[in-house]
């Protein structure tokens, strides 16, 4: 039998009601977030009881979403499934650092609060847009970017859609040229160009903030979207860079089954990450664990139950 990899939802998964189940059937899940409630009062009930519109700001999204993912996975650990690896896409980097260790449980909720400021923020003094494109080479992706001074290829995710960041009236134009080139592109509702250089003061707050914290060695690998390699002993600059940088998702998934991986658990939100790795790994087996439902016929398929 191969290994498993726990991966991490990232901003955009949330949605109303998100971890309610998991903190009801499980003390491990509901361990994180009375954790978060004694740190950030009210973050269980936001993501219980929030509407979408709350849980849409970035300050909210990235906590609330942040518990859900963690929760998730201890969940899982919980009931015997044991993770050979751990990966998360952008805001999920931050649980997998935690799921692994790096963090204290107090510092890695007390860091991602403070990211999520961070990049709020930094949405604000520099307004952006993401879209994400579909049916092109990636290289003709980064061809097109090339010709617009702020527009930059962030997110590559899978064979076929890589997400872009940038200014709106240039992102406007660029999905033009998307269009003409016989692409397709997809507005995403995002609050900013994250991963994109509108999010540099955001590093540069953040590299502040972990510069206060201990961190410990991972105690099992971690892959990170910036290198979509494991992490060494450069944790902090790994978690600065990969605010402000591309996410190299569809190359951590070939790096993780290169490493033996033939099994995806998506700890957290909604599953997009099971569709990227579906399109990026085919032989893979891939699981969603998002509430009590997912998590035992993930268990059940697992023969963990």
């Amino acid at each position: 039998m191969g290994k498993i990899a726990f991966v991490f939802s990232g901003q955009g998964a949330q949605y109303p009601g998100m971890g309610q189940s998991l903190a009801g059937c499980s003390p491990a899940a509901r361990a994180v977030f009375e954790l978060a409630d004694r740190l950030r009062p009210g973050t269980s009930a936001q993501c219980f009881e929030g509407t979408a519109e709350e849980l849409s700001l970035t300050k909210n999204t990235q906590p609330c979403l942040y518990c859900v993912d963690l929760a998730a996975a201890r969940a899982l650990e919980e009931r015997g499934v044991q993770a050979d690896f751990a990966a998360g896409f952008s805001l999920g980097e931050a649980a997998a650092a935690a799921f692994a260790g790096i963090f204290s449980p107090e510092d890695g909720f007390d860091f991602v609060c403070k990211r999520a400021e961070a990049m709020q923020r930094a949405a604000e003094a520099h307004p952006g847009s993401m879209a994400a494109v579909l049916k092109l080479p990636n290289e003709k992706v980064e061809e097109l970017c090339a010709g617009f001074s702020q527009v930059w290829p962030v997110n590559y995710n899978c064979p076929g859609q890589l997400v872009v960041a940038g200014e709106p009236e240039q992102l406007k134009a660029f999905l033009e040229k998307v269009k003409e080139a016989g692409g397709r592109a997809a507005p995403l509702a995002v609050s900013g160009g994250f991963h994109s250089p509108f999010m540099e003061d955001a590093a540069g707050e953040l590299e502040g903030v972990l510069a206060r914290m201990e961190l410990a060695p991972p105690r099992l690998p971690v892959y990170a979207n910036f290198t979509a390699r494991p992490y060494g002993e450069d944790a902090r600059s790994l978690l600065v860079n990969q605010v402000k940088s591309p996410v190299r998702w569809q190359e951590t998934l070939e790096a993780l089954t290169a490493a033996g991986v033939d099994t995806f658990l998506e700890c957290g939100p909604g599953k997009t990450l099971c569709g990227l790795v579906k399109k990026t790994v085919k032989t893979a087996r891939v699981f969603q664990v998002q509430d009590e439902e997912t998590l035992n016929a993930a268990l059940e398929a697992l023969g963990a139950r």
